[in-house]
């Protein structure tokens, strides 16, 4: 597996770059909607949500709407640290990165977790 995504990077080396770019773009736009995230620069995004409850729901809610996210809660964070684990790609299309800000947006707003 290794071998093949070194062998990927070297064919294509804009992956790297795409990559950061859906990274960057993620990160900004769900910060500018109201959540929280741990910084950072890696296309894992944990989006802070504190309870385990919320983050149950808003992951089910968004599943429905067609993004896959993971939630993670105790024991696997510290009570009160609950996220939602959003892993990102350079596979991704900015036009995905966009709807799935608007989609946390919605959810979000809808469980009371934003404004």
């Amino acid at each position: 597996g290794s071998l093949a995504a070194i062998d990927l990077i070297e064919r294509d080396p804009g992956i790297v770059d795409r990559l950061r770019d859906n990274t960057t773009r993620f990160r900004q736009g769900i910060t500018a909607a109201g959540f929280s995230v741990l910084e950072g620069n890696h296309p894992i995004v944990p989006v802070m949500l504190g309870e385990a409850a919320i983050a149950q729901q808003m992951s089910r809610q968004l599943l429905s709407a067609g993004i896959y996210v993971k939630g993670l809660w105790y024991p696997v964070v510290p009570k009160g640290e609950a996220r939602l684990r959003v892993q990102i790609s350079a596979a991704h299309h900015p036009d995905d990165i966009d709807e799935s800000v608007a989609c946390f947006t919605r959810v979000g707003q809808e469980l009371r977790v934003i404004n």
